[in-house]
């Protein structure tokens, strides 16, 4: 039997008018405020959906709009059903991640073959003016495990790190830090057991690569003095100071022990083996970075180191006192796309140090990135980069009388190593970066003075907050 259409508004009203009152002050407070939003529930719908296809009903029925899409949580795991933001506002961030990076040897090198690296992360901060009023304070502790299989150790035998997380395959004791913030966060002393690098020297937009010479540190730092970087922890005193909002400085002391990279003292920051202290000079300049300016956005940081450690001389015989070594890094964007963050980015490093002292005495490297690839891609990444490592020419000179002594007569030495590396940086969650890799070595056996072929590897890299 068909209703009048006089008979199916007044059907139509009385199921409005039977709705439960708690259905009623269930709807979002958006539609609360609109009398037509009010009429949007189901049971309604239903009703005009029951008329046979009769659409006499449409102008008192509104489309239900489309849900509103849950929020992106910047964790794997959530918020653990408010747990996570509960102890937070005790005074304890909690923070872990994992990253991944397997490679294959595809040519070249030594030989080919697969590896798989991985590192785990996790930390504690705790605000100290939630937990006892002590204003501006942070503890921060923070463990580190690697685990896995080096594709350049193993595999290619070359010096500038395919997988930037392989070495020191154990679980260690990465951080144990006093923060405390100063006129309003003007200045900023950090006191304890820590890596230098987490402060100084570093690089960020580097680590859309996956050698360790981009990221994040150029390894000269590392490699020719005592200047440690993560997940190495040394005892220190580390200051950064605002002179002004887009102006850094930086400086601190840094104990030396070279034995703290040994795994029996990976929970011993108190082991015996200290030889001298580091101090760092960092200012960074940080153009277009503030809200509202309309200047391209980068980082220029200007750097110069003192160790005082006594060492021994390279290629030549006795020791030297104290280790330096000066580095310019940089990144710029060139290229804005709209107001965001989309754009083109050069980026760029150079460090010198003296052949007394360093294994590697010259260090340059050159990137491009893009951020926002395709559309709807504002946070993917495209990078392309060059690094280029010299060797001390007095160990070159020492190396290559000795290969010319040899029955072979060889005494064809190469001056220093580099890479070509290209990757795309797919940014499926907040919480999760996929990133294929691919590296060319040129001149891989430089450092260890043997004649190896130049080697391609392939891979991805996995980064994600848990």
């Amino acid at each position: 039997m068909s209703l009048t259409n006089h008979a199916r508004r007044a059907l139509a009203s009385s199921l409005f008018l039977t709705l439960p009152c708690g259905a009623a002050m269930a709807q979002d407070a958006t539609h609360a405020a609109s009398p037509a939003s009010a009429t949007q529930d189901e049971s309604v719908i239903l009703a005009a959906q029951s008329s046979d296809q009769d659409t006499s009903l449409a102008p008192y029925v509104t489309a239900a709009p489309p849900a509103r899409p849950a929020p992106l949580r910047a964790e794997m795991t959530g918020d653990w059903g408010g747990l996570r933001n509960r102890i937070k506002q005790a005074g304890f961030t909690l923070r872990a991640d994992y990253v991944s990076e397997s490679f294959a040897a595809v040519d070249g090198g030594e030989r080919r073959g697969t590896a798989y690296a991985q590192q785990i992360r996790a930390g504690v901060d705790a605000d100290m003016d939630r937990l006892v009023g002590w204003k501006g304070a942070i503890i921060h502790v923070t463990l580190n495990d690697r685990r896995g299989a080096g594709i350049s150790s193993d595999f290619v035998g070359n010096r500038l790190p395919i997988q930037e997380n392989y070495g020191g395959l154990y679980t260690r004791l990465s951080e144990a830090t006093v923060e405390q913030n100063f006129d309003g966060g003007r200045l900023n002393l950090r006191v304890g057991f820590f890596a230098m690098g987490n402060d100084l020297g570093g690089l960020g937009p580097g680590c859309n690569f996956v050698n360790a010479a981009f990221c994040a540190h150029a390894l000269t730092l590392s490699g020719d003095s005592g200047w440690y970087n993560y997940p190495n922890a040394r005892w220190g005193a580390a200051v950064r100071y605002k002179l002004r909002r887009d102006v850094i400085l930086r400086t601190g002391i840094y104990q030396v022990n070279p034995a703290l990279n040994d795994e029996q003292n990976a929970f011993k920051p108190f082991a015996a083996g200290t030889i001298g202290a580091l101090i760092p000079l960092e200012v960074e300049y940080d153009p277009g970075t503030h809200a509202g300016s309309k200047v391209l956005p980068g980082h220029y940081k200007l750097g110069a180191y003192y160790d005082t450690s006594r060492v021994a001389r390279q290629g030549e015989t006795g020791t030297v006192k104290g280790r330096y070594g000066v580095y310019l890094l940089f990144d710029q964007m060139i290229l804005r796309e709209g107001t965001g963050k989309r754009g083109l980015s050069l980026l760029g490093e150079f460090t010198a140090q003296p052949a007394n002292s360093a294994p590697i005495t010259r260090w340059s490297a050159f990137g491009l990135l893009k951020t926002g690839t395709f559309p709807g891609r504002d946070a993917d990444t495209i990078a392309i980069g060059f690094v280029e490592a010299t060797i001390n020419p007095h160990l070159r000179a020492l190396h290559a009388a000795a290969l010319a002594s040899t029955p072979d007569g060889s005494d064809r030495l190469f001056f220093g190593e580099a890479v070509i590396e290209a990757s795309y940086g797919f940014q499926a969650r907040p919480w999760l970066n996929i990133r294929p890799d691919i590296q060319y070595v040129i001149h891989p056996g430089a450092f260890s003075y043997r004649q190896t072929g130049n080697a391609l590897a392939i891979g991805t890299q996995i980064r994600s907050q848990f």
